[in-house]
């Protein structure tokens, strides 16, 4: 990677002045920074690049007549992983964290950016260089809110550091791929997450008091592998609320206008994914996309216990019944989900199968809300993989 020289910059928006793509904004932070020079260019929501960022990443692009790149990316390796003595306190079993710290610890690079929760309130993202394990640590437990991961970078420059490891969500690392050369860095690594469904804090109240039973010690939560959403309380506690039981008439119009109109759910410009939707239940998805991928999960792989990835079941008919019930806000009474909950877990998609499946529902849903919301944008936004995938199902004409 080549050191920046000056660049052009311009002065980062003031905190909630509007934003250039206005409703669309995911709030990754690029704007909040001298950046926003190169917003237009940069920005997934106004200018949807895959293939272009792709290859530039990965030396190519995905190859769409291979349905699983179609589905999840370039990649050379897919495992399912846990560590074999977690972290305490980590969302899962830690892999994220552990990977941070070996980076940082051997050398390999400086700072991570992470996201540390804000003081006074636990999800409300703070995001930070991190220096130290502690500091990596304490960033540990998803923040599931619109966080303005890139309003660091212009930190990073004047810091001076020249190796970093950035973790992040597809929008931003669209944004940073696009403007990775003007950071003045010898090395990037950049180590993803999938992510969907996404709100802003006011949002996520809405979402918690309107299914948690006790909004108010709910740590963190994750919609997982066996159709329940699972939230783990202060007091330890886990609660698990199926699918089918959400109040979706309630809950419809709360994610944000970026993630419904987000086709990067895989986060395919990482070099490495670390997820959870195409593993068995209570195991890590990996997703190695190129070679710094793959050196940072030799680092902690002595540290996992892994298995191949597995895929059983047929999505199908499950994607086509969910966008109908979706478009009309159909909510079950709970006896009704709890039982389809329990056969769609006995029979359901499973593995990468309940990946696709998870992919499928939310890129129909994703197509619908464009095509009525930003019918203009369709033809640029709508990326050829996610068309493709669109394209097996019957969606509504209007």
């Amino acid at each position: 990677m080549t050191l920046a020289r000056n660049h052009k910059k311009a002065r980062a928006l003031k905190a909630g002045s509007p934003r250039p793509a206005k409703a669309l904004c995911s709030e990754c932070g690029l704007c909040d920074t001298y950046y926003i020079h190169y917003v237009k260019e940069a920005c997934a929501f106004l200018n949807q690049q895959f293939e272009t960022l792709e290859t530039q990443t990965h030396g190519r692009s995905r190859q769409l007549e291979n349905w699983d790149e179609c589905y999840f990316g370039v990649h050379h390796q897919m495992l399912a992983a846990r560590k074999t003595e977690p972290i305490a306190g980590a969302q899962w079993t830690g892999i994220v964290s552990s990977i941070a710290i070996a980076m940082l610890e051997s050398g390999r690079v400086e700072g991570v950016v992470c996201v540390h929760a804000s003081e006074g309130d636990r999800f409300t993202p703070k995001p930070v260089i991190a220096r130290n394990r502690d500091e990596i640590l304490a960033a540990r437990v998803n923040k599931p809110t619109l966080s303005p991961n890139l309003s660091v970078l212009e930190e990073v420059e004047r810091s001076g550091l020249k190796r970093l490891l950035v973790i992040g969500v597809g929008c931003q690392i669209q944004a940073l791929r696009a403007v990775q050369d003007k950071l003045g860095l010898e090395k990037l690594y950049v180590l993803g997450t999938p992510c969907v469904d996404n709100v802003t804090r006011a949002g996520l109240q809405k979402f918690l008091e309107t299914t948690s039973r006790s909004p108010d010690t709910v740590v963190y939560y994750e919609f997982m592998q066996d159709f329940r959403v699972h939230f783990k309380h202060s007091d330890g506690s886990t609660e698990t609320v199926p699918f089918f039981g959400l109040k979706t008439n309630q809950l419809k119009d709360v994610f944000a206008p970026s993630c419904m109109s987000c086709f990067d759910y895989v986060n395919g410009l990482a070099d490495l994914v670390v997820g959870y939707m195409g593993a068995p239940f209570g195991w890590q998805w990996l997703v190695v996309r190129n070679p710094l991928g793959q050196e940072m999960l030799d680092l902690v792989r002595a540290q996992l216990e892994t298995q191949p990835v597995m895929s059983k079941g047929d999505r199908h008919a499950a994607v086509q019944q969910s966008i109908p019930a979706y478009d009309k806000g159909v909510t079950l009474p709970m006896w009704a989900a709890q039982l389809m909950g329990l056969v769609i877990e006995r029979i359901g998609p499973k593995g990468l199968e309940y990946a696709r499946f998870s992919i499928d529902s939310h890129f129909t849903r994703n197509y619908l809300f464009v095509r009525r919301n930003y019918p203009a944008k369709l033809a640029t936004h709508v990326p050829r993989f996610a068309q493709k995938i669109v394209d097996q199902y019957h969606l509504p004409e209007s």
